[in-house]
């Protein structure tokens, strides 16, 4: 008969599954690498190694459990090994996480790091949708339009259908939810996530409304950008300005 208090022995309660996932994310050098994985892409463990300064055989540790716990996956390529974000939900659970720190952002110590940061919080791929000051941007003049409802919580209209339409492959065959509020880490306001977003943002690449910025996730916006989101959304010129 197991011993009342018995940790050792005792089942685990509810909330050990989330226990278990905020702790993945409890160590600076795990988050530093899913938030490296925020670009969409598959990395290395050397390449993320790099991106969070640890020696790479202590990158694979922390991947290594990462992928255990379900944030990331594994892709072999031969007998090469990358790893990406799991799917949207973890994108989803690390953006929002990264809004919901506390306090000030860490203060910046060289030209560089303040010109990435720049960049990032201007325009920025959130694993598959648009982030940034852009990205919020193109929410706002999405519901300025009567394409996006926020009524009875976030909702696309007929008319925001259409729009999607208009720009190919709408309605997207998968049964992720249509529109999601993402909150912006550096905007702190939504942006536009969901199938919905996505579809927009790899519009926006394949269109060249978007380039990437020579830092990773950041993006910027081109001139055939600035003039289609100012015609097909009204996107204020001082928010579409290059930085």
């Amino acid at each position: 008969m197991t011993a009342p208090g018995n940790r050792a022995t005792a089942e685990p309660t509810p909330g050990a599954g989330l226990a278990a996932l905020a702790g993945l994310l409890a160590d600076g050098t795990r988050a530093t690498m899913c938030l490296a994985l925020m670009d969409g892409r598959a990395w290395t463990a050397t390449e993320l190694a790099r991106a969070a300064g640890v020696a790479a055989s202590t990158a694979t540790e922390h991947l290594n459990l990462l992928v255990a716990g379900g944030l990331l996956a594994d892709v072999r390529q031969g007998r090469h090994r990358y790893v990406r974000l799991a799917g949207p939900a973890s994108a989803e659970l690390i953006e929002s996480l990264a809004a919901a720190s506390p306090g000030a952002p860490e203060p910046v110590r060289s030209l560089r790091a303040a010109t990435r940061r720049r960049a990032l919080a201007y325009a920025r791929t959130c694993y598959d949708h648009l982030a940034g000051a852009v990205g919020v941007a193109v929410t706002d003049a999405m519901t300025a339009r009567g394409y996006l409802s926020w009524e009875r919580g976030l909702a696309l209209t007929e008319a925001g259908e259409r729009w999607l339409s208009s720009l190919g492959g709408w309605p997207p065959a998968t049964r992720r939810q249509v529109v999601r509020s993402c909150m912006d880490w550096t905007e702190r306001r939504p942006h536009l996530g969901g199938a919905a977003g996505a579809l927009l943002c790899r519009h926006a690449i394949e269109a060249g409304w978007i380039v990437p910025s020579t830092h990773p996730r950041a993006v910027r916006v081109t001139d055939a950008g600035r003039a289609a989101l100012r015609e097909q959304l009204a996107v204020p010129v001082h928010v579409l300005a290059t930085r």
